[in-house]
């Protein structure tokens, strides 16, 4: 299969319309259309006649399935290449790990060494001594035993100089301290893997980039104080509550809107710029979600998302709410949805990083990407939330 023909595919041709997931051992019908060997298994064998979930085209007796070769290659090919480059980051993470590992135990056999090194100077030089200290004993012995009383006046000149000798009371060899040297090597090693970290992020937010799409604000369902801008790109709180018509659309109490596109399928991406702000609240929202009165803005009630507040207070709106400790503010924010995946990521666009995921999560309504610029904040906060374009990471 070429790279030319694959780019002819989009992604929901994909999709399997029976399990609304990516293909699992692909097969064609009859008709043309695709679907999991055991989807379309478990659907005839339920249903008769034999039908196509898609064109509704009757079979009076059960079609062969035909493997559908040329997707299979391609579900593979993806496969293939995710799990190369999977084994090429944990192959440099684990060797990352071993040097490191390394490393550490030559830092305790140099610390050891040195130890038994100075022990060593210090026997080495004692031995010395005793070995001087013998030798003038002998000399003195020898001395001791001489009837020439004249030779013996004059040597006792020559031995009144004692050989110098070190005061050994206030030696000692101290062991080798080790206090800190795990923490310090295990410190190199995170650094080590933080700058891994922020590659594969880096590597991450360009594949998700490629799923963006051009959002515009929908004024129906703005709470009566917001102000878009003419574009439908801006948002912020003003000061007069507009007489709007409370269409069941609209948000009336809390200061949100919602975007005019939705997505039911697939993956999606957009970047909203949140410089300035000290408060703000970013996300999804499925499309029967309560907008009236006071909301609880969590996954349980249709909404996945997180927020700023005082400033320097982010936190993802699970149930219950997950302090997120970020290393900077953000100002633009990415937002990436893979519906089929169940999956709400939230990036930090100039730093590359991962400021939050929903994982596992059940979609089965529309999705609207969903903005809160929040009050003023006595006019600290009257920044605008902007939905940015959307320039692909070098």
């Amino acid at each position: 299969m070429s790279a030319a023909a694959s780019c002819l595919l989009t992604e929901d041709q994909f999709l399997c319309s029976i399990c609304l997931d990516v293909f699992t051992d692909p097969v064609a019908i009859p008709c043309g259309h695709n679907f999991c060997k055991t989807c379309i298994t478990k659907h005839w064998d339920k249903n008769v006649p034999y039908q196509c979930p898609n064109c509704n085209k009757v079979f009076y007796t059960r079609p062969e399935l035909q493997v559908n070769t040329v997707i299979s290659e391609l579900s593979k090919e993806d496969a293939d290449r995710e799990t190369a480059d999977g084994v090429q980051v944990f192959t440099a993470l684990k060797e990352s790990v071993e040097r490191s590992q390394a490393k550490f135990i030559d830092t305790i056999k140099e610390k050891q060494r040195k130890t038994e090194k100075q022990a060593e100077g210090f026997i080495k030089e004692l031995e010395q001594e005793i070995s001087e200290l013998k030798k003038r004993s002998t000399e003195v012995e020898q001395l001791s035993q001489s009837e020439d009383h004249l030779h013996l006046l004059q040597s006792c000149t020559s031995l009144n100089a004692a050989p110098p000798t070190k005061d050994w009371t206030e030696v000692s060899v101290r062991p080798p301290s080790y206090e800190g040297t795990v923490v310090r090597a295990v410190n190199q090693l995170e650094e080590t893997l933080s700058k891994q970290m922020k590659k594969l992020f880096e590597a991450e937010l360009k594949r998700v980039q490629q799923s963006a799409v051009d959002l515009t604000l929908d004024p129906d369902t703005a709470q009566p104080d917001l102000i878009l801008s003419s574009d439908g790109k801006q948002v912020n709180c003003g000061n007069v509550k507009k007489n709007l018509p409370d269409n069941p659309e609209r948000f009336d109490y809390c200061v949100n809107v919602l975007a005019k596109q939705s997505f039911s399928s697939g993956r999606f991406y957009y970047e909203v710029q949140v410089k300035g702000k000290t408060k703000w609240d970013l996300g999804v929202a499925r499309e029967s979600i309560n907008r009236k009165g006071k909301i609880t803005a969590n996954p349980q009630d249709g909404y996945w998302m997180i927020c700023l507040r005082n400033e320097k207070k982010y936190k993802a709106c699970a149930g219950p709410p997950v302090r997120l400790s970020l290393k900077s503010r953000p100002e633009k924010v990415g937002v990436f949805v893979d519906y089929e995946e169940g999956l709400v990521s939230f990036y930090d666009v100039d730093a590359a990083a991962l400021i939050y995921s929903f994982t596992g999560c059940c979609f089965t309504e529309k999705l609207y990407p969903y903005f809160s610029p929040c009050l003023k904040d006595a006019g600290k906060n009257s920044a605008p939330l902007i939905i940015s374009p959307v320039n692909h990471t070098e």
